[in-house]
């Protein structure tokens, strides 16, 4: 798989349990998924910031990387609020509406933006290649108990480029 499908087949993962999390009513419940989401989103950020964004900046796309990873700096800021509260709480609910509503928005622009411009910049053999990398990072920090903690120190500014 190269990478624009492997990201774009992880949106929709994301997607999915975000939504499975916003709908779910029961407290406990919620707080198992939302965890299931924010391990699955900090692997996928931290993929793009150290594998990807690296490897596709150009004078072409710095200005939507920079972007991007504002993007991420607002989800983990978001996803460190989530981990800190109570599922009961009355602000629970709101904030992880607006988690979804911005990974939503996040992959969105990526998908419209950044992976055509992608697509152009490398061959699919290099994409290929970038998929691997990611999957393997993505396969190390999963072998450490809840990768969604990595994202609490990362909120005072945005990944460097």
């Amino acid at each position: 798989m190269e990478a624009v499908s492997y990201l774009t087949r992880q949106h929709r993962e994301l997607e999915e349990l975000l939504e499975k999390a916003v709908e779910c009513q029961d407290p406990a419940q919620r707080r198992e998924i939302f965890s299931r989401a924010a391990d699955h989103l900090a692997v996928h950020l931290e993929s793009e910031e150290q594998v990807l964004y690296p490897a596709v900046k150009t004078s072409g796309t710095e200005d939507i990387l920079l972007e991007s990873l504002e993007e991420h700096l607002s989800l983990k800021r978001l996803m460190t609020d989530l981990m800190e509260l109570d599922p009961a709480a009355q602000t629970y609910e709101p904030k992880l509406k607006v988690l979804k509503e911005q990974s939503e928005h996040h992959h969105g622009e990526e998908e419209d933006d950044l992976f055509p411009k992608i697509e152009k910049l490398l061959s699919l053999e290099r994409r290929t290649e970038l998929a691997r990398e990611m999957d393997a990072l993505q396969q190390r920090m999963n072998t450490g108990k809840a990768p969604r903690k990595a994202v609490i120190g990362e909120t005072d500014a945005a990944a460097p480029l």
